[in-house]
């Protein structure tokens, strides 16, 4: 209607029971085929199937990144294309990409822009398309139906960490696969340990994060202090301003943050149960890092690479205190991925529910306070279980 077309619902079923689905066919109208075609485009995202079912259209990549015009630009929902009279599901789908069609083995992929090569078969137009949204389901589902509200600090704080902590149980037990981005004020605030806890007890299974969370986890360790304050009394330690530099450079000596564990230059904290547990993580770089770290991936198309493998297969994501890797890491995974996204700021979380990471949950709260409760009840509710 915002589009300056009409409609009328030939028919509509409504699902009787929780379980059940609805369906309406609806007559779309518009003022001439293009007309119609702008406003098809808008709704097939959404869900919508076209009632007459056409095969998708294929056109070469003309040279290596760059697209053929008309193509199609995906969602961040489950996808899939009818190619030689078959459905055929979108592997790696992703938001802002597009689809390239393996004719030999009937499969279909996401690509970003980078890794187009000339001649890759990609999807033009909106025929033969097919997107899912998330249901929405009728039953309480932990802190994604508590939230849905979108992010607020007016939540009971107990309540909404008991929620996530058995989200969390609840995903492990399944099998699932947890993620956690993680931002340098989680060693400012006092808050390390509760993640290096998470991580020793089989709760984190990828930690992907930056040079400043890092550092400041291994100046922790080595000299009780974050950003030259000290841990235990909260004030500024003598020539602390230079701790973070004496860090980076005990790393170095010792070649990698492996290495430091190995010589027991590094005896605590999140990288070193990262490294005792096989925890894997990935360090991206940016302008504005001291070193940095010789473990940092200073290349960020590299570092984008590796962020992506390590994405696959999970589950759920934990985004606690950190803006541009949080923001970065929700346009890679598909929206069946739970999220639950934490910061003190509450334009960090709004800014990730803008950008179409609908199925995320947002908390307004200090992460100094937040990760040692959640970390708590986690514990408790293994111990119970």
């Amino acid at each position: 209607m915002e589009l300056g077309g009409d409609f009328d619902t030939l028919e509509f079923k409504a699902g009787k029971h929780k379980s059940s689905y609805s369906y309406a066919r609806i007559l779309v109208k518009g003022k001439n085929k293009t007309h119609l075609q702008d406003i098809l485009d808008e709704i097939i995202p959404l869900g919508a199937v076209p009632f007459r079912l056409n095969e998708v259209a294929l056109m070469p990549a003309p040279e290596n990144m760059i697209f053929p015009d008309n193509f199609y630009s995906t969602t961040n929902n489950p996808t899939q294309i009818f190619y030689k009279k078959n459905w055929i599901k979108v592997k790696g789908i992703m938001m802002d990409k597009v689809i390239v069609v393996d004719p030999k083995n009937n499969k279909a992929h996401c690509k970003p822009i980078r890794e187009v090569k000339k001649g890759d078969l990609i999807v033009v137009g909106e025929d033969g398309i097919q997107v899912k949204p998330p249901e929405r389901s009728r039953e309480n589902t932990g802190i994604f139906r508590f939230m849905s509200s979108g992010s607020s600090s007016e939540k009971p704080a107990m309540a909404v960490i008991k929620q996530i902590a058995k989200d969390i149980i609840k995903s492990k037990k399944s099998g699932g696969k947890i993620a956690v981005v993680a931002g340098p004020a989680i060693v400012h605030t006092g808050a390390g340990q509760a993640l290096a806890t998470l991580i020793r007890e089989g709760f984190v299974d990828v930690l992907l994060s930056g040079n400043a969370l890092a550092v400041h986890d291994v100046e922790a360790d080595i000299m009780k202090t974050s950003l030259g304050i000290s841990l235990k009394k909260a004030t500024p330690a003598i020539r602390g301003c230079r701790n973070h530099l004496v860090a980076i450079n005990e790393i170095y000596k010792s070649g990698n943050l492996k290495e430091a564990v190995k010589k027991r230059v590094l005896k605590s904290g999140i990288i070193f149960e990262c490294v005792k547990k096989g925890v894997p993580y990935v360090l991206a770089g940016s302008i504005r890092d001291d070193g940095p770290l010789p473990d940092v991936i200073t290349d960020i198309v590299i570092a984008q690479k590796e962020y992506k493998e390590k994405l696959k297969d999970v589950t759920m994501v934990l985004m606690l205190a950190s803006t541009l890797h949080a923001i970065g890491v929700g346009n890679m995974l598909s929206s069946t991925v739970k999220l639950v996204c934490l910061d003190i700021n509450p334009a960090s979380v709004t800014k990730l529910l803008d950008r179409g990471s609908t199925q995320a949950a947002g908390l307004v709260s200090d992460i100094g306070t937040f990760l040692p409760l959640l970390t708590q009840e986690i514990l408790n509710c293994k111990k119970n279980n």
